[in-house]
């Protein structure tokens, strides 16, 4: 079975805490998908150090989409190293449906179905594991796995609707072959280097084009953690 990847699937960071607003403040407006980069203990099975300390300052502010040009440092692969599994055989098996009636509550006008929906379109991918170790990405769909080496292309600054922003860390495909997208964009929330807890990925051979997609946003949670683990995740933030 070969592993096909569309040109333009990506992901992009949506507010997983809450749905206030319009739809299109949805798509394009909130750069927190859960609202959630806030500092949490990690079992990706490596440690950074980083060679300074940085004023992160207005944390929550950031998470929303509100901080300088100043503040956005490069970032490294090894920020989501890991094992990651795709959350959205969850969508499909009735496990987020908690998850779901939560925003549903805190949401003006929305029911739990239109909630489930509006993240159905976003979660959808055929890749159901990411496995990223140096600068090696392994994307398996179906069972069957193709590994590339990707190297840091520098990011995009996003501006969305509702007047905050995001951050896309970019990056090329060096070696692999044609089964494989030329990029991957990582969206977290986060604007420096930091340990990733989830992450949305936008991957396609179009760099430009990538950064317009708003409706399809495939997110990854580590894969030592169960269903049940990520609900209490994403009920949490």
């Amino acid at each position: 079975m070969e592993l096909t990847f569309p040109k333009t699937m990506s992901v992009v960071a949506i507010s997983l805490l809450s749905l206030a607003g319009t739809p299109l403040a949805f798509a394009d407006g909130d750069s927190s998908p859960s609202g959630d980069e806030h500092a949490h203990d990690h079992d990706h099975d490596h440690d950074h150090d980083h060679d300074h300390e940085h004023d992160h300052g207005h944390d929550d502010d950031i998470d929303s989409g509100y901080f300088e040009d100043s503040q956005i440092e490069d970032r490294a692969l090894s920020d989501w190293e890991g094992d990651w599994q795709s959350v959205y055989p969850y969508l499909q098996d009735g496990t987020l449906d908690e998850v779901f009636a939560h925003k549903a509550e805190n949401d003006d006008g929305k029911t739990a179905e239109e909630v489930m929906a509006y993240y159905e379109t976003g979660y959808r991918t055929d890749v159901e594991r990411i496995v990223i170790d140096g600068n090696s990405v392994s994307f398996y769909e179906g069972g069957q796995e193709r590994t590339g080496e990707y190297v840091y292309d520098g990011y995009e600054i996003l501006t969305y609707e509702a007047g905050n922003r995001g951050v896309r860390f970019i990056f090329e495909l060096e070696d692999g072959g044609d089964a494989l997208p030329r990029y991957i964009q990582f969206s977290d929330h986060a604007i420096y280097p930091t340990d990733a807890d989830h992450f949305h990925l936008y991957w396609g051979d179009d760099r430009e084009a990538l950064l317009e997609e708003v409706t399809n946003w495939p997110t990854y949670y580590p894969s030592h953690l169960d269903g049940e683990g990520i609900v209490r995740e994403m009920l949490a933030h």
